[in-house]
């Protein structure tokens, strides 16, 4: 997540598209669902946007059960995650960055 913010996101892209994380895939598939709300919902350019903020949080375990030997049991834990992506336009993120008056 660190090597894309405050990228434009067409950078973003290309950065996921050559980094060999497991995770790349993933946050390139949401960027470009961000990017296509933000074209559909706000009339935005996706050549002008930027990727502002990213974050990953902890999402919800899952519990589930490894045979061990003499007919013990083990949980395993099933880790799950929570990613956000904030893009931005140009102007929105010059206003955020001019003090306030």
């Amino acid at each position: 997540m660190d090597l894309i913010r405050g990228n434009s996101v067409d950078e973003a892209l290309n950065v996921l598209r050559m980094t060999r994380k497991r995770a790349s895939p993933m946050v390139a598939k949401l960027l470009r669902s961000a990017v296509a709300t933000a074209a559909e919902r706000h009339d935005l350019e996706p050549e002008d946007l930027t990727v502002a903020r990213t974050w990953v949080d902890n999402g919800p375990l899952r519990y589930t059960w490894w045979a061990r030997p003499r007919g013990m049991l083990a949980r395993k834990r099933h880790r799950t995650s929570h990613i956000s992506i904030v893009i931005s336009s140009p102007e929105e993120s010059e206003e955020e960055q001019a003090p306030s008056q």
